[in-house]
């Protein structure tokens, strides 16, 4: 009989290894390995495009059709949007019991490039507008699902798909036991630079690959607030502010009359400043340095779109001394529902603690806040640099072996992520040394990826019909 995703299993504070590794063992009896290979919709199955309705129901109205458009475009972008949608199914499947924090939707394109606080390229998870505690096989599932997805895109067949999966899989399994044998330190000390992808890929990418990664190390350090103030600015009597670029980027200008726009700008920078007491003091010293320039309204990702997102242009010494930040809505995670309320009172405030315990080094501009809007409603934000040395994967123009050894840093990176505030040593006691866990999950991401292909059939046709609204944007 499989654990309940709510009901965790703990060894006490001050079991021993062994015990804690009895744990993870006899979860296995409760929850067999083979088991996460099952993945069969109930009969009661909610339809997938009310969830996505009930979501869009909270979001900004006119946004809402470039969701649904971004998301018919193809399997794996209805993926990127369903987090909620799998949580749903993955409520009641197998679980051991064991929990950690989860990113909430791991798919391979939220691991990424980004820079740390000494100016290190790293490699990490980078979005965590779902996290929460719950169990880690949500996490891995999702990931390995992702694979499976990407794979199909790229026209892999059978035995590739699962040699894939299987690496990603296997990766977890043996970082996650490299972790149970080691120091707590050491774990939260533990992570993946530049410097390790590169040697990584000279083991296992053939030169094309290694070329392609060492020119996306290349562009990810381009990527950064003077580039992005170069790309999305324009001089305005003589001042840079934001250009537009409707209905994607939006100027407050452009948005509100002018009574409105002065109000909201004044709430702006309360915003700010509120913020910057969630920083440690050097950082909020930091902060104050700049002043604000300019603000608009931005839509962001896939399965974000629609949610309240703003970007703020801040200049320091001069007008070539840019900070962008991004204010972005944070809403219940989708796992709420299946794994019980955060914490936290205030989501922004969820998803930064989620992010600093999850990543191995975060944005020292990372931090949250409340806001009360013009329709009365309190909604809560985390804010962010916009573009701080991020290098996002292409999955469409990678081969067999690039996508493989690419799904093999996101299971290790994933296994650290987990070790650092779950149980690594039940954990890794449950994987076990063998395959049976590699094996089940790669039966069940191929029937999983079959689910998500229906339900973005479903959705391509909700909009062919008219039942859900859909805005192509020019370009796209």
């Amino acid at each position: 009989m499989s654990q309940s995703a709510t009901t965790a299993m703990r060894a006490a504070p001050d079991s021993t290894p062994q015990e804690r590794a009895a744990l993870g063992k006899e979860a296995r009896r409760r929850s067999p390995r083979s088991g996460h290979a099952v993945y069969e919709p109930s009969a009661d199955r909610p339809d997938p495009l009310a969830i996505l309705e009930a979501q869009s129901a909270a979001r900004v109205p006119e946004l809402v059709p470039i969701r649904y458009s971004r998301m018919s475009e193809s399997p794996f972008r209805f993926y990127r949007g369903a987090a909620a949608i799998m949580a749903s199914d993955l409520a009641g499947s197998p679980a051991s019991g064991i929990t950690a924090q989860l990113c909430g939707d791991a798919h391979l394109l939220n691991f990424r490039l980004l820079a740390s606080p000494e100016r290190r390229l790293m490699f990490d998870i980078n979005d965590f507008d779902e996290t929460l505690p719950g169990p880690w096989e949500w996490d891995v599932k999702r990931l390995s699902t992702s694979l499976v997805i990407a794979a199909r895109a790229n026209g892999l067949d059978d035995a590739e798909r699962a040699r894939i999966v299987r690496t990603a899989v296997r990766a977890y399994r043996e970082a996650m036991a490299g972790f149970a044998d080691t120091g707590n330190l050491d774990v939260w000390y533990a992570s993946l630079d530049a410097d390790r992808l590169e040697v990584l890929a000279t083991e296992q990418l053939r030169k094309r690959g290694q070329r392609k990664l060492a020119g996306s190390l290349e562009k990810a350090r381009s990527r950064d607030s003077l580039q992005v103030f170069d790309k999305l600015t324009e001089l305005v009597d003589g001042r840079p502010r934001i250009a537009a670029d409707p209905p994607l980027l939006v100027p407050i200008s452009d948005l509100l009359p002018d009574r409105e726009r002065k109000a909201l700008v004044r709430q702006f920078r309360g915003l700010l400043e509120h913020y910057g007491r969630t920083l440690s003091t050097d950082r909020r010293a930091l902060l104050e340095d700049y002043r604000l320039a300019d603000v608009a309204r931005k839509v962001v990702g896939v399965g974000s779109v629609g949610t309240r997102c703003w970007i703020f242009l801040l200049l320091g010494r001069d007008g070539r001394d840019p900070l962008f930040l991004q204010a972005k809505e944070a809403d219940t995670s989708v796992l709420a529902e299946h794994v019980g309320a955060s914490r936290y009172r205030n989501q922004g405030e969820r998803v930064v603690a989620g992010q600093r315990l999850m990543q191995a080094t975060s944005d020292i501009f990372l931090g949250w806040q409340r806001v009360d809007g013009f329709d009365g409603r309190q909604r809560d934000f985390y804010v962010r640099q916009l573009r701080d040395w991020k290098g996002i994967a292409m999955p469409e123009t990678m081969s067999p072996r690039q996508l493989a050894a690419f799904g093999d840093v996101c299971g290790s990176t994933l296994a650290r992520a987990h070790a650092r505030s779950g149980d690594r040593i039940a954990i890794a006691a449950y994987l076990g040394r063998g395959e049976a866990f590699d094996r089940a999950l790669v039966t069940f991401a191929e029937a999983y990826a079959d689910q998500n292909e229906r339900d973005h059939q479903a959705l391509v046709d909700a909009v062919r019909t008219g039942r859900l609204p859909a805005q192509e944007l020019p370009g796209a």
